[in-house]
């Protein structure tokens, strides 16, 4: 049974005979009474098929097209081995998501090594493990690497981040390639032309190719266009210095639906515009026919997760406010409170109830700024009810916490009505077993 805000939900999202909301064939009610709340949803048919359409738009333009999955939007092994499946390599930001794609058992060939300041034990465990490519930030990190390489007598494939100085038109606080940025080597100072001509001199690092990365989420198409335009335009000067392209990537930050009148472009209009540039570009510059790395993460998992939270104290305060306060918030989904990110919720045990009353879902938070969705039509709720939010996937468990000392949620993926859990709930053990008295 659809209803007026389906496409923000997973793919299997769906309404039972008891009007509740259904994930992969699971009633959300069910997996709260089972697993508890907050809880974190993700449904395996939206996963995987996100991936798929990400190979598939781009390797049918452009066959030599490869997907990495950036772990940083979420990952744990359960999530790791189901990109793997799917045929998508990884892009890891810092030991600790190399770590997992260790522990995953993920083809280290395929991992992707990313980060603005990685550590010297960082490289080091990268070259332990046999990392696929480490995409260099910095002077530092190429001086660095080069030092650990040849200490280990071995030769790293690296690419260079580049910014570009475009403006994708997004948050300030996720906006990466532009100028004033601490991301990347810039063109416009002149930065990446010595890093280039220093990693080609370089004796144990090998010059795949170069990468960059606008920012995330970005709405509009023609940034890509242009980012992708300027950067082969300006690598052409350096095939007579030896670059010798092999693989570009113009990052990710494909966006998604938060809110009912928030379209994003299709990912069959990302790779059109994309692919369009790159081998047109290639075509003319003589480049060849080098990989084309794409980064999707938020649009892997965003719309595959659902968040559950029980309802508990509710606040009227009369002609100001009328505040309903659920078990979880910023500490595991901090985004409201940094970005000011919107979600829709709702009511996941009476889907078809009318919307009458305007309420803000407040978190359990001592911040109050501690609001998970401000100003929403909503059913009349009371204490017990299971609250739904969409769109929950990306960012908000890479970025959840333990402030005021909570759990983090469990996190469960549905399929064909069963519920795996991949990550347990964090207990009051869990939170004190660094501690040293």
């Amino acid at each position: 049974m659809p209803f007026d805000n389906i496409e923000l939900f997973p793919y299997s999202a769906d309404i039972n005979g008891r009007d509740r909301l259904t994930i992969g064939g699971c009633d959300t009610l069910e997996l709260a009474d089972e697993f508890g709340t907050p809880l974190l949803v993700f449904d395996d048919a939206t996963l995987r098929g996100m991936c798929r359409q990400f190979v598939d738009a781009f390797g049918s333009r452009y066959s030599n097209s490869r997907v990495l999955y950036a772990s940083k939007a979420f990952v744990n092994a359960g999530i790791a081995k189901i990109v793997a499946e799917e045929g998508l390599g990884l892009d890891v930001v810092s030991g600790g998501e190399l770590a997992v794609a260790v522990a995953a058992d993920s083809d280290m060939s395929s991992v992707y090594f990313h980060g603005t300041n990685k550590t010297p034990e960082e490289l080091e465990y990268a070259l332990e493990v046999g990392c696929g490519r480490i995409v260099v930030d910095s002077f530092y990190e190429l001086n660095l690497l080069n030092d650990i390489a040849a200490r280990r007598g071995v030769v790293q494939p690296i690419l260079l981040r580049l910014s570009p100085s475009v403006d994708p038109h997004t948050h300030v606080h996720t906006t990466t390639g532009i100028l004033d940025s601490k991301f990347g080597f810039s063109i416009e100072t002149g930065d990446s032309t010595h890093a280039i001509r220093q990693a080609l001199a370089a004796s144990n690092l090998d010059l795949l190719g170069l990468h960059f990365h606008l920012g995330s989420p970005i709405f509009e198409l023609e940034p890509y266009a242009i980012a992708v335009d300027t950067v082969l335009t300006y690598l052409a000067q350096f095939k007579d210095e030896g670059l010798n392209m092999r693989e570009f990537s113009p990052g990710g930050g494909f966006a998604i639906g938060y809110v009912r009148d928030q379209l994003p472009p299709a990912i069959d209009d990302y790779a059109e515009v994309i692919t369009n540039a790159f081998t047109r570009r290639c075509e003319d510059l003589g480049f060849g026919q080098p990989t084309l790395l794409l980064e999707p993460g938020r649009s892997i998992v965003g719309r595959a997760g659902v968040a559950l939270y029980t309802v508990g104290a509710i606040k009227q305060i009369p002609t100001v406010r009328k505040y309903v306060s659920v078990d979880g918030g910023m500490g595991d989904n901090i985004r409201p409170a940094l970005y000011g990110s919107e979600y829709e919720a709702v009511l996941a045990s009476r889907m078809s109830a009318e919307s009458s009353e305007l309420v803000t879902l407040a978190g359990k938070y001592c911040e109050s700024g501690d609001v998970l969705v401000r100003d929403i039509e909503m059913p009349t709720l009371e204490s017990g009810d299971i609250i739904a939010i969409p769109s929950s996937g990306a960012y908000a468990p890479s970025m959840a916490s333990n402030y005021n000392l909570n759990g983090r949620p469990a996190i469960v993926v549905v399929s064909d009505g069963e519920a795996n859990l991949i990550r347990r709930r964090e207990s009051f053990q869990d939170m004190m077993a660094l501690d040293v008295v």
